[in-house]
């Protein structure tokens, strides 16, 4: 009978699971990515921008802010649920910061105007950033105040700042919509 030792035994239960063993369960652990949520209009264009930034490794589309579980799509369009069309963005800190990830949020659309999408003035595309740390919060408030200061807006700005809360992924339809539909959107710098 072989004896093996732990470290063969690991190596052959991750062989056999399909993982290489140039992979350890410590580089495991580091691979550590983040939430970052966002409101600027309609979510396909939000979704396509973020999804150009290097370091974003997902992005998803949803609904936040409202009061009913669950909403469809026609049901947020309604206005009566109260919430917001969102880009929920996975990203990897070590590659990307939320600072970043903020200023690509302000080139998306104009922070002074109060339910922005183009033609579209309505409630489910205010622009919101919705903070999961303490230190998201921090950093959007910052942020703002940079905007405010900076002289480039006639008009008050009018993103709210408020804490994440329960996300409600958008129909598949809506998931990746442009890039479904070959339709183009701006560039964002990375």
């Amino acid at each position: 009978m072989i004896r093996l030792g732990q470290s063969a035994v690991l190596l052959t239960v991750l062989a056999l699971v399909g993982i290489s063993s140039t992979v350890t369960p410590t580089d495991l652990s580091r691979r550590r990515t983040e939430t970052a949520t966002f409101a600027a209009g309609c979510f396909w264009g939000v979704e396509a921008a973020f999804r150009q930034v290097k370091g974003v490794t997902d992005t998803t589309v949803g609904y936040m802010g409202g009061t009913m579980p669950n909403p469809t799509y026609e049901q947020v369009l309604s206005r009566k649920t109260g919430h917001v069309e969102v880009c929920q963005v996975t990203y990897d800190p070590t590659q990307v910061s939320y600072e970043k990830l903020l200023a690509v949020f302000f080139q998306l659309h104009d922070p002074s105007a109060y339910n922005p999408d183009g033609r579209d003035l309505a409630s489910q595309y205010r622009s919101v950033v919705f903070f999961h740390t303490a230190e998201q919060e921090k950093s959007a408030a910052e942020a703002i105040e940079n905007l405010k200061n900076s002289g480039k807006f006639n008009k008050p700005i009018a993103v709210a700042v408020v804490p994440a809360t329960e996300f409600w992924r958008a129909e598949e339809y809506h998931q990746r919509y442009d890039e479904k539909h070959g339709l183009k959107t701006c560039r964002i710098a990375s």
